[in-house]
Formats: structure tokens, C-alpha cells, sequence
């Protein structure tokens, strides 16, 4: 994992209205490649970044924070005015957060480890042959 060289890491949505923190390094970061992040983004795959339990705080615009779940999974956060995807957190325990790398203000400091959910690979998007270890499902199925 590369150092961030910088804390707290900052970031938010499109339009501003939401911002967040994070007081320590990130864990790692993956790439899902899941049908829920596909139609979620519009893209192909959606890198996010896992967060140190306790080190994740929204600075401002929470009352902006919209979330959803199917109902087998984490809360899919993204901001109720521009849309933007943000962060997803498990519903009983809030302290497992991954945040989407593209709201990062600057660099993460994390380069994606490894790619899930390659079993719903999107079809019009071949896979890049980039080494990193593929996952039909979460790390470990």
C-alpha cells in the first residue's frame, strides 16, 4: 500500500454540498466490477477505498447524504442533490466504510489491489490485463 503523505484525506460530491474526512491512511482499495456498481456509476467499474474503522467523518452537507440498499448489502451513499457516488457503509456497523476513489480531492493514497465481482463483468468493457488478482465475487468466494 502506497502512503498518502498527506492527512486528513478530504473529498466530497460534484456540487459541494457534501464533504468528508479521513483522519488516518486508507486500508487498500479494489475494483468492483458488480452489476449494482455498474448501473450505480454509469461505468464499467468502480474503484473504492476501504477506510480504517473510526476514521471516517462527513465535514458537512450530511443532511444532503442520500442512501440505499437492496436489502443483502451495504448502504450505497451519494449526495440527494448532484447524485454523486460517495461512500458505502454496512448498515450495522458504520465503521465498515469504502469510499468511491473518484471523490477524493486529490491522491489517495492507494492504488486498487485487486478486482471483484468479475463474474458480472460488463461485456461492452473487456477487462485490462493489469496482473491484479480477479474475484467472481467479494474477495474469498
Amino acid at each position: 500500500m502506497l502512503e498518502s503523505g498527506f492527512v486528513p484525506l478530504t473529498g466530497g460530491c460534484n456540487c459541494g454540498a457534501v464533504r468528508f474526512e479521513i483522519s488516518e491512511s486508507l486500508l487498500g482499495a479494489v475494483c468492483c466490477h458488480g452489476t449494482r456498481c455498474q448501473r450505480r456509476t454509469g461505468t464499467a467499474v468502480a474503484p473504492s477505498a476501504g477506510v480504517k474503522p473510526g476514521t471516517f467523518r462527513i465535514a458537512s452537507g450530511e443532511d444532503r447524504v442520500r442512501r440505499w440498499n437492496a436489502g443483502d448489502g451495504n448502504d450505497k451513499a451519494f449526495c440527494g442533490t448532484c447524485g454523486s457516488a460517495l461512500f458505502s457503509q454496512n448498515p450495522q456497523n458504520p465503521d465498515v466504510t469504502f469510499v468511491r476513489m473518484g471523490s477524493f480531492d486529490g491522491d489517495p493514497g492507494v492504488r486498487p489491489g485487486g478486482r471483484v465481482h468479475v463474474a458480472n463483468a460488463a461485456v461492452w468493457e473487456p477487462i485490462p490485463n493489469d496482473a491484479l488478482p480477479r474475484f467472481p465475487g467479494r474477495v474469498g468466494d
